[in-house]
């Protein structure tokens, strides 16, 4: 079980450039809907890189906070939870806590675990900072996306319970380290693109780079 904290936003300009993003939330405080493509009222910027059935709920670890502000102290104050786009926030669960595939219940709904955040430049944007965004990913301090298997109603105070274990599936801590790897080993990123559950879009990729590799 873990406790967490919602958030949604719209859509608002990056304070340098203008382009839109989605990455500023606020705290929700009241029941919302939750459905496949995310929560009610919640918006994302760019739908080809964001958003979507596999990227409908983006949780991200309180707990990473205090490394970015450790790395980033310039804006240690701007780095609370909600501050990187999130709609979840929890303090008891990170990357090596879950596995792709698996089941978790939030409120009426049912989420699954499919796939890493993959962090990009409007985060170094977002808070003035260079090298945000590649400080996350290569300290896999990324979050994960979850994909909606039942829409329902979730309210503040609900929590994340883990509904169906995958034992045989990797953490996503595993996951994340396999595919950061120069040259992993070919069966076990096989199994990786096998594994239920897992984001297509991220499958695709595995398969590619298998194909790449085994030349």
């Amino acid at each position: 079980m873990a406790s967490i904290t919602l958030f949604t936003g719209g859509i608002r300009p990056l304070p340098e450039t203008g382009r839109p993003t989605g990455m500023y939330k606020t705290r929700v405080t009241v029941p919302i809907a939750l459905g496949p493509e995310g929560f009610a009222g919640d918006q994302q910027a760019d739908l080809r890189v964001h958003g979507g059935p596999d990227k409908a709920v983006h949780l991200y670890p309180a707990r990473h906070y205090a490394r970015l502000a450790e790395r980033f102290p310039e804006v240690a104050a701007q780095l609370v939870p909600g501050a990187l786009g999130e709609n979840l926030s929890t303090p008891d669960l990170d990357e090596a806590d879950v596995r792709i595939g698996e089941l978790w219940q939030l409120g009426r709904a049912v989420l699954q675990v499919c796939q890493p955040r993959n962090p990009c430049w409007k985060i170094d944007e977002r808070f003035g900072a260079d090298g945000m965004a590649g400080f996350i990913a290569e300290h896999l301090l990324t979050g994960w996306y979850w994909r909606v298997v039942q829409p329902g109603h979730v309210s503040p105070g609900d929590t994340l319970d883990r509904l169906h274990p995958a034992p045989e599936a990797p953490t996503l801590r595993a996951a994340q380290l396999l595919w950061q790897a120069h040259r992993p080993p070919l069966d076990e990123l096989e199994r990786l693109a096998d594994t239920p559950g897992l984001a297509r879009a991220w499958r695709d990729k595995i398969v590619q780079r298998l194909g790449w590799l085994k030349q």
